[in-house]
């Protein structure tokens, strides 16, 4: 068995990425960029697009640290 060891935008492995959700509506997170050009996480909700900062590599998946989308 071989594990994908990626690394994607903001320092995690491939694997890890595709685990997260946005912990207020459970959507996908995909990878974005703030107005500042530093890499966030978007959450793919229509009715609720929430971003969350990526801090030295590492998602802040807490709902205070969101911003919409």
């Amino acid at each position: 068995m071989s594990e994908d060891l990626t690394a994607v935008p903001g320092g995690l492995e491939s694997w890890a990425r595709e685990l997260l959700r946005c912990p207020v509506t459970g959507a996908t997170l995909v990878d974005g960029t703030d107005d500042e050009g530093n890499p966030v996480l978007v959450s793919t909700d229509p009715e609720r697009p929430l971003r969350y900062p990526v801090r030295d590599g590492i998602p802040v998946l807490l709902e205070s640290a969101a911003t919409p989308a």
